[in-house]
């Protein structure tokens, strides 16, 4: 599952961030509301974590032009701020879920839990493009009746481009993604994996999915 974190405070941001991942969930991070507003609205996530307090456009705001955009999932709001009528403003504006901080991670790991039960309709727990399916929940990944074996990079890889299916996947957001980095885009690290992950998913089989789009990066289609 994709978690959005919303957090201008890098050091509670990357805290979160490490502990979700740990526990097996993908996230991306913003540390404004400008740019966890584009993520939120141009991407596919399970969560977003949205912190009020945010610099650019707050995250009440941001809360309202995603449902204006009717943008559906699931909202956590996080703030240092405990009075009722925050909590209130803050539900009122669209979110599930208001957790105020300082918090306990088990406390923040339940309410994501509960929310993502609680909204199970909207998260994404399989993907499928051809006769390729990704179990997100079992971390499996058949074509046909056949199972194939990735490694953690593999698949967070094979993840990102099923997500994106039919759409042009820029190398520079893979090597965030599946790296949690920027790569010179000369660099060979991605193509290796590319390499690879075509020769678990496509030897053996007539129809290809993986295609290289020259200057740009990749796309997966059926």
């Amino acid at each position: 599952m994709r978690i959005l974190v919303v957090e201008d405070e890098k050091h509670i941001a990357s805290f979160i961030k490490q502990g979700l991942k740990e526990e097996g969930y993908a996230v991306d991070v913003a540390h404004d509301g400008e740019k966890g507003y584009f993520l939120a609205g141009t991407e596919t996530y399970d969560l977003i974590v949205l912190d009020i307090m945010i610099p650019t456009i707050d995250g009440v705001t941001v809360c309202k032009y995603l449902r204006n955009d009717k943008v559906t999932t699931p909202i956590l709001f996080l703030t240092a701020k405990d009075e009722i009528d925050d909590k209130v403003t803050g539900l009122d504006a669209g979110a599930e879920g208001y957790l105020t901080k300082p918090f306990s991670f088990e406390e923040f790991l339940a309410r994501i839990r509960a929310l993502l039960r609680s909204n199970g309709t909207l998260v994404t727990t399989s993907l499928q493009v051809a006769d390729l399916t990704v179990d997100l929940l079992a971390h499996k990944v058949t074509r046909g009746p056949q199972e194939i074996v990735l490694t953690e990079r593999e698949f967070l890889l094979l993840e990102y481009l099923m997500r994106r299916a039919g759409q042009v996947v820029l190398r520079e957001d893979i090597s965030e993604y599946v790296w949690d980095i920027h790569v010179d885009t000369t660099c060979n690290m991605i193509d290796v994996h590319i390499h690879e992950l075509r020769n678990k998913i496509e030897r053996g089989y007539k129809k290809k999915l993986i295609f290289t789009v020259r200057g740009r990066g990749y796309m997966i289609k059926g």
